[in-house]
């Protein structure tokens, strides 16, 4: 036990729970029975399915028949199945929010509160972060809960991963602060060595402390919930003795900068429809985010006793998205994994930055890359299968769409520059002219660019029909006013945003270490010079993108206006959405 821990009020008394670490394919005893999911699951994932695959193949033979005979060649080829590829998750994500908002039109499930049990463990593993920050969100739910007579039904653990002295003196003498006012047990605890990061501080408690625990709840640093959503969590989870794992839809708040109420503002609008569709579809297949969620303790000791990768890093050593993986492994072994959509109640921080926002997306590229280890592991659930697909796909996409672009601009150089055979060796009656149907291709462009939308708008159109009350014109006014500023800067931002996950793709597949840094959450200003720092690559790409289109006729410079111009302003774009509100 570290030094920091030796004085005994700081900790309860060790109830040890056995946690074993198997191999990906080592199943945890007896398979269970498989969970039950709620009424209209089976119905809505054949929605999903048919309305996703026929999206796809219906755009991607309008796509084969845009390139005319070029789809004959080997680039045509090429491009029209890096299209089928790509257009797949937004046909999926199109297919979700129209389910979801059907959803949402029906009545929320009422909040329960519940029975007598022994106490919930709430959890905040913590690394090397602001003291101040992470207690007065502990304070606020101390304090809430201690309202509702609720001191006796939760425990707080501060588990500590720290390494400078200092920072942890500081957080122990937070957390006894603390404990000298009216609320449920508070404890803390740091460990010497921080074997498996996040997911072995989390099973080093469940080893030493979970037998005492039904089950737990993980927050992160800037996690907050209400306790009305922790009590019933609890509830659910006590009606449901086959759920593994509970999972809340965290709202972002607290966002200083123009970037980090971007985020927020589509969070609130937009991440409802979505949710609740993926609920409606997922049923107890779903999947886990790593936080906010509430999890059945025995259900994940003898599930969740994660193995190291084999081979060197990135892709081998510690899983780093381990969340996806557990909800996997819960789920083989037969533990429901649910996701609670209209619960409410539940909040975290979002990176303040677009360069905050980019360190952490390359430490999720690398876990979610990793998974190519894991997706085949047996047993899995075939919806387990596809998460991990999901989290694999979301960032080979930015690579694959920057290799569409550059196919698309040589296939038209090639044009451009390159005489057509209109006579080829095989013996044809009439010459064969390499026409691309302009038309057919406005259409192609104006599909992929609605269903894009679709789900901002169906969730802006949830909003006003979700409504208690009427939305009045100067709330008519601030919704439709932030989505269009949100549709633009996200649009002229994702291209940055692409080849920046595109060179985290290359870096991992070359071999590189993203490691574990903090994130930052307090909005710092961003200097100009950091920004262009930043977004240069992409400005180069941009330029060149440019001069290439030019080349073959301006008409197609100005078609790919939007990835151009998108790169171009990029630095100025990234610096001016740093700035504080």
């Amino acid at each position: 036990m570290d030094g920091l821990n030796a004085a005994p009020s700081l900790l309860p008394p060790e109830a040890p729970l056995a946690m074993p670490v198997r191999g990906l394919s080592e199943c945890a005893g007896s398979p269970r029975p498989a969970p039950a999911s709620p009424a209209g699951t089976r119905r809505g994932r054949a929605f999903v399915i048919a309305m996703t695959a026929g999206v796809t193949v219906l755009a991607t033979s309008e796509m084969w028949q845009v390139l005319g005979l070029a789809r004959w060649t080997v680039s045509g080829a090429v491009m029209t199945l890096l299209f089928a590829i790509l257009l797949l998750p937004i046909a999926l994500s199109f297919a979700t929010a129209l389910l979801g908002f059907a959803a949402l039109l029906r009545r929320a499930p009422a909040v329960s509160r519940p029975v007598g049990a022994g106490p919930t463990a709430l959890l905040m593993p913590v690394c090397n972060e602001d003291v101040s920050d992470l207690i007065a969100a502990l304070v606020a739910m101390r304090e809430e809960l201690h309202a509702r007579d609720a001191d006796d039904a939760f425990d707080i653990f501060v588990l500590s991963d720290s390494r400078d002295p200092a920072l942890i003196a500081a957080e122990r003498d937070a957390v006894l602060l603390l404990r000298g006012s009216p609320g449920c047990r508070v404890f803390f605890r740091h460990r010497g060595d921080n074997t498996g990061r996040k997911a072995g501080n989390i099973a080093e408690w469940v080893r030493r402390f979970g037998a005492d625990y039904e089950s737990f709840l993980i927050l992160d640093a800037d996690s907050l919930m209400t306790a009305a959503t922790l009590q019933h969590l609890v509830a659910a989870m006590q009606a449901d003795p086959n759920a593994g794992l509970l999972q809340t839809v965290p709202v972002l708040r607290g966002g200083q900068t123009v970037f980090a109420r971007l985020q927020e503002f589509a969070s609130r609008v937009y991440g409802p429809v979505l949710a609740a569709g993926a609920a409606a579809w997922h049923g107890a297949d779903g999947n886990y985010w790593g936080h906010n969620a509430l999890i059945r303790t025995r259900a994940f000791a003898e599930t969740c006793g994660l193995p190291s990768l084999p081979g060197r890093k990135p892709f081998g050593g510690d899983i780093m998205s381990h969340d996806f993986v557990e909800a996997a492994l819960l789920r083989r072994a037969g533990w429901g994994v649910h996701m609670l959509p209209r619960l409410g109640g539940s909040f975290e921080g979002g990176p303040p930055t677009l360069p905050d926002l980019d360190a952490r997306d390359r430490r999720w590229c690398q876990g979610n890359l990793q998974h190519a280890a894991v997706i085949g592991a047996a047993g899995l659930h075939p919806l387990s299968r596809l998460h991990l697909a999901i989290g694999i796909g979301s960032y080979l996409s930015a690579a694959l769409w920057l290799m569409f672009l550059v196919l698309g601009i040589a296939v038209a150089l090639q044009g451009r520059f390159l005489r057509p055979e209109y006579f080829p060796q095989t013996h044809v009656l009439f010459p064969q002219w390499p026409v691309v149907d302009a038309q057919r291709a406005v259409w192609v462009f104006a599909t992929t660019l609605a269903l894009l939308l679709a789900p901002k708008l169906l969730g802006v159109l949830s909003v006003a029909v979700s409504a208690r009350r009427p939305v009045r014109v100067r709330g008519w006014g601030r919704l439709i006013g932030g989505t269009v500023a949100e549709i633009l800067i996200s649009a002229l931002i994702s291209p940055a945003t692409m080849v920046r996950q595109a060179g985290h793709v290359v870096a991992v597949l070359a071999g590189r270490d993203s490691g574990w840094k903090t994130q930052c959450r307090d909005g710092a200003t961003l200097p100009f010079v950091e920004a262009w720092r930043f977004a240069r690559g992409g400005v180069v790409i941009g330029l060149l993108m440019l001069a290439a289109a030019l080349l073959v006729d301006p008409w197609l410079a100005a078609w790919m206006s939007p990835v151009i111009v998108g790169l171009l302003v990029s630095p100025l774009l990234i610096w001016a959405t740093a700035r504080r509100i």
